[in-house]
């Protein structure tokens, strides 16, 4: 499982976050950042919409048809062909929408492989285990960030002449990192899918056409909500706290570089960093997860992020003198943006395990893709409150607030909420 982690960051740090979709930005080949950028997040909010529409339906069908790992390879090979083919996005206005479009596809794929691979948890560990095994993949997801961002920087980004006589001409350094990307992933994934077991086939719920499913879906929640209200209640709560979770890497980036001034290699240098103390920060909330439960350390670590984050805030750029100490605006990034991805990756670890626990045996491919669809449900809020708080107090740095708003809100909702254990099979009634 971690080394299907391990090869997913090539798409997640790689082509979304740090490298292609800056490159489509960026360029001015492609029309400007206004413009661009706009094109953009029209794009990934679609693909969102399709995820939230398809996820939980799909996830049901491959556990149902016994068929996850199979649904599994051809999600994977889906965001591997359609990275490569980002190839062809040369610096030119008509090409954007190509651009955007297959990043934006991948970002469908890569959800429902994502609910295939998180509902495969529950395979391949045990009650007493599931918190390290789930802190370890997620941990081994930040281990892939940081090495395909180091090889991305000192092969493609750093050199006039990289890899493979790569140059910025025609973007063909940064075309050439999604063919790269694509290698990483497929190389990585092809072991989890040759040696993980299948899960047993449900004959009759497989017999169920694709619109009889969603019947099926609705009353499956009214199910749960019956037999375990607090199922219901978590997904809610970990769909807002996520969007928090989310938005601290998606806007770590644009915060370093607009309010405290690091250039593009800087930035991908304190992602590395940033990946580093995520990892050691999932793999050290994986062991607390098995010995206090999961909320405690979700909880935890969203405290730990409002207060980091706060201080981002407060301190912002200036030049401080603390305890006879001089400090730098670089030096708070550094500090506590560091300290904010070391909440991050217990946050998202302990609660993928807190589903999975809270999943019936046979039934976690429905339960992570309605983990899924109410995850990009409200994946509006943070990016809108960032932005909002911006236009409110003119100044970039205050969209932390929104952010921190928003993992208030997620902890807020999640404190009523039960420690999970593993509840019944949820009796549907018939149609």
């Amino acid at each position: 499982m971690g080394l299907l982690g391990l090869g997913s960051a090539a798409f997640n740090a790689v082509m979304t976050t740090f490298v292609f979709t800056v490159y489509l930005v960026q360029n001015p080949a492609f029309g400007g950042e206004d413009y661009a950028s706009r094109i953009l997040g029209y794009g990934i909010a679609l693909a969102g919409l399709v995820v939230a529409l398809l996820a939980p339906v799909t996830g049901q069908r491959s556990d149902a048809g016994g068929r996850r790992k199979y649904w599994l390879g051809i999600n994977t090979g889906a965001v591997v062909v359609l990275m490569a083919l980002c190839f062809f996005v040369y610096p030119s206005p008509s090409l954007l929408f190509l651009g955007v479009g297959l990043i934006a596809l991948a970002n469908v794929f890569s959800e429902f492989a994502g609910v295939n691979y998180n509902a495969m948890l529950g395979q391949i560990s045990t009650p007493s285990t599931i918190g390290k095994v789930s802190g370890f993949g997620w941990a081994m997801g930040y281990v892939g960030g940081i090495v395909a961002l180091a090889l991305v920087l000192v092969g493609f980004v750093l050199p006039e002449t990289g890899w493979f006589g790569a140059t910025a001409e025609n973007g063909l350094n940064i075309r050439l990192v999604a063919v790269f990307s694509a290698v990483w992933f497929m190389a990585f994934a092809l072991p989890v899918l040759l040696t993980v077991p299948e899960v047993p086939r449900q004959p009759e719920a497989a017999k169920l056409g694709f619109a009889a499913s969603y019947g099926l879906l609705f009353r499956r929640i009214k199910a749960i909500y019956r037999t375990s209200p607090h199922t219901i209640f978590f997904l809610l709560a970990s769909a807002v706290f996520r969007d928090g979770l989310a938005a601290v890497f998606t806007f770590g980036g644009v915060i370093a570089a607009g309010t405290f001034g690091f250039t593009l290699t800087g930035v991908i240098i304190f992602a590395i960093a940033g990946n580093i103390v995520a990892a050691l920060g999932a793999v050290a909330g994986g062991f607390l997860d098995d010995r206090l439960g999961p909320k405690k350390v979700i909880a935890g670590s969203l405290i730990g992020l409002l207060i980091t984050g706060t201080a981002v805030l407060v301190l912002g750029a200036g030049d401080y003198g603390i305890f006879g100490i001089a400090w730098t605006g670089d030096t708070t990034f550094w500090v506590f943006g560091l300290l904010l991805c070391l909440f991050v990756g217990p946050a998202q670890s302990s609660s993928r395990a807190y589903l999975a626990r809270l999943a019936p045996r046979g039934e976690e491919g429905e339960y992570f893709g309605l983990y899924a669809t109410t995850g990009r449900a409200v994946s509006f809020l943070a990016p809108a409150l960032f932005a909002l708080s911006i236009s409110i107090f003119g100044e970039q740095r205050f969209g932390i607030l929104g952010i921190l708003v928003v993992l208030l809100a997620g902890l807020l909702v999640l404190l009523p909420i039960k420690e999970p254990a593993r509840i019944p099979k949820a009796q549907t009634p018939a149609a």
